[in-house]
């Protein structure tokens, strides 16, 4: 299912800043964010369907904002991360979920970039449609929902004033809430600054989208008798990436985790670190390669610079996304509550989308606040001509973007606690089925009340 959805997904999201620029003829700025701004709405749409599977069907959703929610839940739902066999099955079932979605997006910048570009456009949209279509007909088939009750936490306390209740013994529907829902909301505010400092990555990653496609028109495209397009430059990076992922699930993987200890070999904020390095030295050597590019051109123009130069920040980057995003989905899904799953996992969309609308509001300041500043009086990108831009100096400042972005992050890994790090994570009497978490009529109220609770929930525990 993955990898069909992904195939249309990702041919088309390498191909419109082209099919915006050469057919519908917008220049090259206006031609980028008009597709930023066209993913990161598609990527906002992820919240929706996830909202939808959560809470209405059970993992069962549509349209390709559902599937990027709901999916990565639903085949995490197939293991139970309280047996240590399973718990490292499911380490590895986000290893093969990237997998799938590398192989189906090499399909789609080659077989169905081929398409689009040598014959008509439409056919390359027809042909994404159908295996989309293919694609829901085998999420369709199977479902599993699970509930759970999570233990009472002490950051942010303060929350805990919503699961207290006051003088009367059976509060009213909707006047307390029970423990579980406020923890809830406390892994939500948890998770939200890990989410804020991934958007600057994949901000990084829309450049490689929309400018380094355009950087590729404007170089040797020739590959001995073949004339490559160049949206299908990813597919250089996505061959390596199919390589390598096996290797670090099969080989990596299971040497760290003879030193760490932990399922995954190394934890999932630790990926994503990983992931965020990388990124930014991507975005260095973007840099270095259009001064490449435009010397060559300079010097003779009748022999551009070849296009797998792109290869390099392409592979860099497809290397920091394998961290970052296998990182991000193992880590919203086992931090997330059961009933929250697809809604933790779509959060990886809601980073996507703003990365794309920040890449829309850097070209539009960067460009006005070098307006004074360049030859053009138009600003660091502009018009048709990419050899009269200076687009490596924008690379470069999403590059020093994302070293100061990783800094950030290194302070926020470090606050943030999992689940299992909590001190307080020990399931409580009144912690558990529901119930408040205290009865505001004094200490032997308070005393009377757990002891209630404990016996209730022992009770209950009997009957299961």
């Amino acid at each position: 299912m993955a990898a069909l959805e992904n195939m249309g997904f990702v041919a088309n999201m390498v191909s419109l800043v082209l099919y915006f620029s050469a057919v519908m003829l917008l220049d090259i700025p206006t031609a980028a964010n008009t597709l930023t701004n066209f993913m990161g709405s598609t990527y906002l749409l992820t919240l929706i369907g996830a909202y939808i599977s959560d809470t209405y069907l059970s993992r069962l959703t549509l349209g390709s904002g559902g599937v990027r929610g709901a999916l990565p839940a639903l085949g995490g739902d197939q293991f139970d991360q309280k047996d240590p066999k399973e718990a490292k099955a499911l380490a590895s079932y986000f290893n093969r979920l990237l997998l799938c979605v590398t192989i189906g997006a090499a399909i789609g910048v080659t077989g169905i970039v081929w398409v689009s570009t040598k014959n008509n456009w439409y056919w390359g949209f027809f042909i994404s449609t159908v295996a989309a279509f293919v694609g829901f007909g085998f999420l369709a088939i199977e479902t599993i929902s699970k509930e759970e009750h999570i233990a009472h936490t002490n950051q942010f306390r303060f929350l805990d004033k919503a699961a207290i209740a006051c003088e009367v013994s059976n509060p009213a529907p909707g006047t307390v809430c029970s423990v579980t829902q406020v923890e809830e909301v406390k892994i939500l505010i948890r998770m939200m600054p890990i989410v804020g400092s991934t958007i600057l990555m994949n901000t990084c990653l829309a450049q490689l989208q929309t400018f380094s496609v355009i950087q590729g028109n404007f170089m040797d495209r020739q590959l001995g008798s073949i004339m490559v397009p160049a949206p299908s430059i990813p597919i250089i990076p996505l061959v390596f990436m199919s390589i390598l992922i096996p290797i670090y699930d099969l080989v990596f993987v299971p040497f760290a985790r003879k030193i760490t200890h932990h399922p995954s070999g190394i934890t999932q904020l630790q990926r994503v670190g990983v992931g965020l390095v990388l990124s930014a030295i991507s975005m260095t050597v973007a840099g270095f390669v259009e001064v490449k590019r435009k010397s060559q051109f300079h010097k003779d123009p009748l022999k551009p610079t070849s296009l797998f130069w792109l290869s390099f920040q392409y592979g860099i980057f497809g290397i920091a996304d394998m961290f970052t995003l296998v990182g991000l989905l193992e880590f919203f899904y086992k931090e997330a509550p059961a009933g929250m799953r697809s809604l933790s996992t779509s959060l990886t969309g809601l980073s996507l989308s703003f990365g794309y609308f920040l890449s829309s509001v850097l070209v539009d300041v960067v460009n006005a606040a070098t307006k004074r500043k360049t030859k053009s009086k138009q600003g660091w990108i502009y018009g048709l001509n990419l050899n009269d831009n200076n687009l490596e100096l924008f690379y470069w400042f999403l590059a020093i973007l994302s070293c100061i972005n990783f800094m950030i992050y290194l302070s926020l890994a470090s606050w943030y606690k999992y689940k299992s790090e909590d001190p307080d994570t020990k399931p409580k009497p009144n912690a558990l089925h529901g119930t408040p978490l205290i009865k505001n009529e004094g200490t032997q109220g308070n005393e009377a009340y757990n002891n209630e609770a404990a016996s209730s929930d022992q009770a209950e525990d009997g009957k299961e």
